[in-house]
C-alpha cells in the first residue's frame, strides 16, 4: 500500500491533535505537518518536499482560511483537499463536489476512513478532479469577509483587517491601500478590491477613491454637486457626483 503524506491545518489545538492521532492511527498514512492557522498551512504546502498528498484544512481559520490557503496556490501546488468543520451547511454540498470530501466535527472514525479510502482512489486521477476546485474557488472568489481582507500579491498573501483600513486609492495599475501608517501597494483594478471590502463598512466615493465610512468624520458640499469627506486621520477627499447619493445615504444611517 503506497503511503500517504498528510498536512493537518486547523487553530483549535484540541480538534488538531484529535484528527492528527486519528490519522496517524490508520495504515499507511503519515501525518507530515500540523498547523495552527491558514499562513503556516500556504508556507509548509509550498515548502515540504515532497508535497503532501493530501490536506485537512478547517473551513474557518483566522487569517487565512481553508478556502483561501487553496485559492493561493496554482493547480499544481495543490494537495487533495479534505475540508473540516464543526457547520454542515449548504455549501458542504460544494466542498463535497470539488474537494474530495468534508469531515464535521467531531470527527467520527468511519467517516474519517472513508475520506481516507477516497483519497487513495483519487489519487490515481489527480489532475481532472483536482483542478475542478478552480471552479468553486472562482464563484466564491468575490464574497467578502466580514472581519479582513485577502489579498494575493505576487508569491505574498497580505492578509489586512478591515477595520484598520482608512481608505484606498487608484494608482495606474495598482492600487493603494491606506492603513494606518501603513501603505499597501498591489497591483489590482479599484473594481476588483471593491468587491473584496466588506460591503457594510467601505463605500466608493470617485472612480479613484474609497473610503471606510467609519472613518467619515464630516461631509461638506463643494458646490457643482461634489463633496468632500474628511477622515478621522485628517485625509480629505472628493465624493464626486456619480457616487454622491448613495455616499450620503450611508453616511445617514442609523
Amino acid at each position: 500500500m503506497r503511503e500517504l503524506r498528510i498536512l493537518i491545518a486547523d487553530d483549535e489545538p484540541a480538534a488538531l491533535n484529535g484528527l492528527s492521532r486519528r490519522l496517524a492511527a490508520m495504515p499507511g498514512v503519515r501525518v507530515v505537518a500540523l498547523c495552527r492557522n491558514g499562513l503556516e498551512a500556504l508556507e509548509k504546502i509550498r515548502a515540504t518536499q515532497p508535497a503532501p498528498d493530501a490536506a485537512f484544512l478547517d473551513v474557518a481559520m483566522p487569517g487565512l482560511s481553508g478556502l483561501d490557503v487553496v485559492r493561493a496556490l496554482a493547480p499544481a501546488q495543490r494537495p487533495h483537499v479534505v475540508f473540516v468543520t464543526a457547520f454542515e451547511r449548504f455549501a458542504i454540498q460544494a466542498f463535497d463536489l470539488y474537494a474530495v470530501d468534508y469531515v464535521l466535527k467531531p470527527f467520527a472514525r468511519e467517516r474519517l476512513e472513508a475520506a481516507v479510502a477516497r483519497l487513495r482512489d483519487r489519487s490515481q486521477r489527480r489532475a481532472p478532479e483536482n483542478e475542478r476546485l478552480d471552479d468553486f474557488l472562482n464563484a466564491n472568489a468575490t464574497q467578502p469577509s466580514p472581519d479582513r481582507v485577502v489579498i494575493k500579491d505576487g508569491e505574498s498573501i497580505l492578509v489586512i483587517p478591515a477595520h484598520e483600513i482608512d481608505w484606498c486609492e487608484a494608482n495606474d495599475n495598482y492600487v493603494r491601500i491606506h492603513a494606518g501608517q501603513k501603505r499597501h501597494l498591489i497591483r489590482m483594478t479599484m473594481r476588483h478590491l471593491e468587491e473584496q471590502l466588506p460591503h457594510a463598512m467601505f463605500a466608493r466615493i470617485h472612480r479613484s477613491a474609497i473610503v471606510n465610512v467609519e472613518r467619515v468624520r464630516e461631509c461638506t458640499p463643494l458646490g457643482g454637486g461634489e463633496y468632500r469627506v474628511t477622515l478621522a486621520s485628517g485625509v480629505r477627499l472628493v465624493v464626486s457626483r456619480s457616487y454622491r447619493a448613495a455616499v450620503l445615504n450611508r453616511l445617514q444611517r442609523p
